[in-house]
Order: structure tokens, then C-alpha cells, then sequence
């Protein structure tokens, strides 16, 4: 089983940068693909950003790549999302989400290859 807890949201004004952290609990933790992905009001959830646990590949949204990174802490089993210039477009609910053990992660960041997610952290961009 994988537990996400996600933290780091907040209100911020436009222009700030923002860090997101996904504390994962996991028995096993390095062979994992761990995404970010978000849903503003009203709107569909949105893939983000994915890395994987065992060789830190990532990908992004190609409408959020230069903008927002994601990185990982082994140590911590701790995933960020660093996300700079935000505009109050990016104001959503923030989750992470991991695929089963051993899952490859792969480009366009799709909700529906995820299994285990969190509860989501709210992120609020004000003009």
C-alpha cells in the first residue's frame, strides 16, 4: 500500500514562486512514478509532472515545462513541485499520485495510469 500526504499549499500573489511536498509512505519506495497533477475550480484534472523514484527521469506538461519542476528527496522519500512565476491560472487543488510498483513513468502525464493518491493541497494565485 502507498500513502501520499501533500503539503505546502497556500494563497500567494502573482509573480511568487510556491513549493509543493508529497511525503510518499511506501515499503517500497525506489521503483515508483510519482506524478503531479492538478484540477482547477470547474475544470478537469491536469497531469503536471512525473519522476521517477529509481532514476529521477522526469516529464512535464509541455504548457508548464521552464516553469514549474519537479524533484525528489530519497532520503525524506519526498517528492516537490517548485513552481515559479505562478499567475492566478495555476490556483487548484495540488495532488500526487504513484503507479503501481515497478510502472513505468511515461510522457503526458495521464490520471488514469495513477492508482494511489493523495488528499490534495489547495494552491490560491491572486492577481
Amino acid at each position: 500500500q502507498v500513502q501520499l500526504v501533500e503539503s505546502g499549499g497556500g494563497s500567494v500573489q502573482a509573480g511568487n514562486a510556491l513549493r509543493l511536498s508529497c511525503a510518499i509512505s511506501s515499503y517500497v519506495y525506489n521503483r515508483r512514478c510519482i506524478g503531479w497533477f492538478r484540477q482547477p475550480p470547474g475544470k478537469e484534472r491536469e497531469g503536471v509532472a512525473t519522476i521517477y523514484t529509481g532514476d529521477e527521469i522526469t516529464y512535464y506538461a509541455n504548457s508548464l515545462k521552464g516553469r514549474f519542476y519537479i524533484s525528489l528527496d530519497s532520503d525524506k522519500k519526498t517528492v516537490f513541485l517548485q513552481m515559479r512565476r505562478l499567475t492566478p491560472e495555476d490556483t487548484a487543488v495540488y495532488y500526487c499520485a504513484a503507479r503501481k510498483l515497478d510502472e513505468p513513468c511515461r510522457a503526458g502525464v495521464h490520471a488514469g495510469d495513477y492508482t494511489y493518491w493523495g488528499q490534495g493541497t489547495q494552491v490560491t494565485v491572486s492577481s
